[in-house]
């Protein structure tokens, strides 16, 4: 990947949208996979629901934040709450700690995650929300990390290339490596899924999220 031409790292918008029949499935699957998947996994939500509550009685149970989508669409994206009440109020104290290079903010132990919310990282189940953004069209199944606003602004126009299609609940970098990959490194990878992306990758690539959440990887 890192091996390309100039001219190769560039995509074609218009080849990207030009693939119906695929973003046509893609968005079928999405919504009947999102849908089932909701209804199959309501007994795990209403037992991270208790655990959450068990720990901060006063505290939301959900956590909302704007991320942007494809072209920079902004979309509110839920996850289950893993940090303490006014975590983002709290960020500008902890920049100095970031640990990944670029427009991404990560720091391993983050004193602002909760005792609950280390293990529902841990195998990623604080994502599982995001299938309500799925169901509803703000995001795929399989796609790129949606940024945060505060990130784009740090893109350079070879970044954005990543907003060119729509944002996915996980993907080539998070069954990468994750927290170990630096920012320009998942710019690469999202650019190489959006380049060879398909049917049977997404379908690749979500066994393999399965299998992470099973025997996780250093999600953080």
């Amino acid at each position: 990947m890192n091996n390309a031409t100039e001219e190769e790292k560039w995509l074609d918008k218009d080849k990207i949208n030009d693939r119906h029949f695929y973003l046509g499935t893609k968005r079928v699957v999405d919504f009947v996979a999102s849908l089932i998947g909701l209804i199959v996994l309501s007994p795990i939500f209403l037992i991270i629901v208790i655990c959450i509550k068990i720990e901060d009685r006063k505290g939301p149970v959900f956590y909302s934040q704007i991320r942007l989508g494809v072209n920079g669409q902004p979309f509110r994206m839920y996850k289950f709450r893993s940090m303490v009440v006014y975590a983002d109020k709290k960020i500008q104290k902890l920049l100095d700690k970031n640990e990944v290079d670029g427009a991404m903010f990560k720091i391993k132990n983050d004193p602002r995650v909760t005792k609950v919310g280390k293990i529902i990282r841990k195998y990623s189940l604080d994502e599982l929300p995001q299938l309500f953004n799925v169901l509803i069209g703000d995001m795929s199944l399989v796609g790129p990390r949606p940024p945060l606003p505060r990130e784009v602004a740090e893109y350079t126009e070879y970044d954005k290339q990543r907003l060119l299609v729509q944002p996915g609940c996980t993907g080539l970098w998070q069954v990468s490596g994750r927290n170990s990959i630096g920012f320009s490194e998942m710019v690469d990878l999202d650019l190489y899924y959006i380049k060879r992306s398909g049917i049977w990758v997404d379908i690749i690539i979500l066994f393999k999220t399965v299998k992470i959440m099973i025997v996780p990887n250093d999600a953080y």
